[in-house]
């Protein structure tokens, strides 16, 4: 007679959290607030990628940036200090991802009446994030040219996940072994659906170009029924 029990909890765990997720979309949807879920590994550049990205977007867009980590308000302050828009910092308590509960109470500290668009700078971890759906209306990942054009081959998840890959620091291109086209064939491989944008916030090449993919999305999301 079996003694012990052993209880699987992540199935229930992991599905409760997709139908708040789908709760939240429907009603971002209501408000058309379009959220974006921005996953990538540390360092990759993502505060200052959106910075440039939001300063492009807030001449067309009120905008709106949940900075997500396990402590500090580094990322934060510096986006309120030098982007066009409301932000504010989500600790997360230790935890190396977030939920959609959790997103649904940033989303209310930061407030979204008025606003078009927020982007949820998720913690830096190419794992854990991509598990858990936080009820974004577009998912999508940085990845750096210092990080190598393997990595969709060995964290198949986050680029399957994602729509929207955007390859980081082109500036830095003559100094690592990268090779652009080797990664997109990596990524395609994981998500042959996936739309690629290479671009550098230190010198602005592709942002001006990320920038019009992210008008034409916000305003399809808008628009769309």
């Amino acid at each position: 007679m079996e003694k012990v029990r052993t209880i699987k909890l992540e199935r229930s765990v992991l599905a409760d959290n997709d139908a708040d997720a789908d709760a939240l979309r429907r009603e971002l949807k209501q408000k058309r607030v379009f959220l974006v879920n921005v996953m990538s590994s540390p360092g990759s550049g993502k505060t200052t990628l959106l910075i440039s990205l939001v300063n492009r977007l807030a001449k067309r867009f009120r905008v709106g940036v949940m900075e997500a980590d396990i402590d500090s308000d580094v990322d934060a302050v510096k986006v309120a200090e030098k982007a066009d828009c409301k932000a504010v910092q989500l600790h997360t308590g230790g935890m190396c991802h977030l939920d959609a509960a959790m997103t649904r109470q940033g989303l209310k500290e930061l407030g979204t009446d008025g606003l078009d668009v927020v982007f949820l700078e998720n913690v830096g971890n190419l794992v854990c994030p991509a598990e858990f759906d936080t009820g974004a209306c577009l998912d999508m990942t940085i990845l750096s040219v210092s990080e190598g054009d393997d990595k969709p081959l060995k964290y198949p998840l986050i680029y399957q996940k994602c729509a929207l890959v955007l390859i980081s620091k082109l500036d830095a291109l003559p100094y690592f072994p990268f090779d652009i086209e080797k990664c997109k064939q990596n990524i395609r491989r994981r998500n042959p659906h996936s739309t690629i944008l290479p671009v550098s916030a230190k010198t602005g090449d592709g942002m001006d170009d990320a920038a019009e993919w992210f008008a034409k999305a916000i305003n399809n999301f808008r628009e769309s029924k």
